[in-house]
């Protein structure tokens, strides 16, 4: 096990294509992180670069008290595991997980006592001597992360590896990942554009937007304190509602309502709202300010219900319980406690 420094690191192609923008990140010993965004953010850029797979334009990548930017893939200490589970399909499962420590000359009983070792930390003792073409997918991403642990690597790294499973089975290997991370306490870079997956997965999350870090922190900091509207839309399901609203510095005005904040805007004028779905509440009449929305259509997901809408011509989402009645034109409230505000021009948090 390993902490990772990356310091100022840049790709770029040719052409002046810059994938990864000065990124600086520094990965304690046996943390579990998670690079999120959308796709061409240059999160699976970095994560090559980490594994030497990519050359890296600028900057230097440390892993443990060694820089590794001229050292070769095999040489750097990593375990690697690929969406594409890039078993050898002529070998069985036991020569797959043992191919790494055979081609490292280890002893044959050392390589048979690592392999039984992680076959039964991911329940694939009966399974050893079967093909890949004779597993499931899931099965197939369990011997792509056996092959990873038998090589006790300083840092395992992950390429979206659940993208290939369907939603069911992605929960079950969420599941599986975290716990087996924290059984090894091996540090652990993840990347995917699955934000649930990432909020579910990480000790920290890293947000990524053309090629720069929007923000770094616990799953919970992030979706509570969304550093700009870009972190806002993209983490959360649904997504963080965005309006623009008039502030003042004492209050906020949506359309003809003000709401009062206890805590005055840096900002006068032009600024965004921001409110989590589930934040929201139907009026009740109790006096408080309140919004008319325009109901569109509800969705029921069993456990609640999400009304889609728009509230003084922004399109909103509001969760509500499955039992509330709705009828002709529902009210919002918006406690002052679940507000957020943003720059309109920049996107930046400012409160």
């Amino acid at each position: 096990m390993a902490m990772v420094k990356i310091e100022t690191v840049s790709k770029v192609y040719s052409g002046g294509v810059k994938a990864v923008d000065a990124v600086s990140l520094d990965i304690a010993d046996g943390e579990f992180i998670v690079l999120v965004g959308p796709s061409g953010c240059g999160k699976s850029t970095l994560l090559r670069m980490v594994a030497g797979l990519e050359a890296i334009t600028q900057g230097t990548i440390r892993i443990g008290e060694r820089v590794v930017n001229d050292v070769d893939p095999a040489d750097r200490d990593i375990a690697m595991v690929f969406q594409n589970y890039a078993l050898y399909p002529h070998m069985t499962v036991r020569r797959n997980m043992a191919y790494g420590l055979v081609n490292r000359g280890m002893s044959k009983p050392q390589i048979e006592q690592r392999v039984a070792a992680a076959a039964a930390i991911l329940q694939l003792g009966e399974y050893l001597d079967r093909k890949p073409s004779q597993l499931s997918g899931g099965q197939r991403q369990r011997v792509a992360m056996g092959r990873a642990i038998v090589r006790e690597p300083a840092a395992f790294l992950f390429d979206e590896p659940l993208s290939n499973l369907d939603a069911k089975l992605r929960v079950e290997m969420r599941g599986e990942i975290k716990q087996l991370q924290r059984r090894l306490g091996t540090t652990s870079i993840y990347v995917t554009h699955d934000q649930l997956e990432a909020m579910t997965l990480a000790d920290r999350l890293i947000v990524l937007n053309k090629g720069r870090i929007e923000q770094i922190g616990t799953p919970l900091e992030v979706y509570r304190r969304p550093a700009s509207t870009f972190v806002a839309s993209f983490i959360g399901s649904p997504a963080m509602n965005l309006m623009p609203v008039k502030a003042d510095g004492a209050a906020i005005r949506i359309g003809d309502t003000a709401i009062a904040l206890k805590n005055p805007v840096i900002k006068s004028g032009d600024v965004l709202l921001g409110f989590r779905a589930e934040d929201a509440k139907l009026a009740n009449g109790g006096g408080k300010p309140s919004l008319p929305m325009m109901l569109s259509y509800v969705e029921e997901l069993g456990a609640g219900r999400l009304m889609h809408g728009a509230i003084n011509g922004a399109k909103v989402t509001i969760a509500t319980s499955p039992d509330v009645e709705l009828s002709g034109e529902p009210r919002i409230e918006l406690p002052e406690h679940a507000l957020h505000l943003f720059d309109a021009a920049t996107g930046a948090r400012l409160s």
